[in-house]
């Protein structure tokens, strides 16, 4: 939700299996603990996909994880 609202597209789990709340199936197939898959984020980038939107999320991104990992019970 924080990344929506900063206009970067990014979800939880795989593509295809959208809006469910399982661990990726692709994340499982690696080993990753289920703690682990379960803070996993997928972005999807594509041809026009520019530098500057890839710069855009690496300046935004850290905030955002320093702040929701002070405030998770985990």
């Amino acid at each position: 939700m924080n990344l929506d609202l900063k206009g970067v597209a990014a979800a939880t789990g795989s593509a295809c299996s959208s809006g469910s709340l399982d661990v990726s199936h692709v994340i499982a197939a690696m080993g990753v603990d289920d703690l682990q898959a379960r803070s996993s984020i997928r972005f999807s980038l594509g041809p026009e996909t520019q530098a500057s939107q890839i710069d855009y999320l690496l300046a935004e991104l850290p905030p955002m994880v320093e702040r929701l990992r002070g405030i998770s019970p985990f």
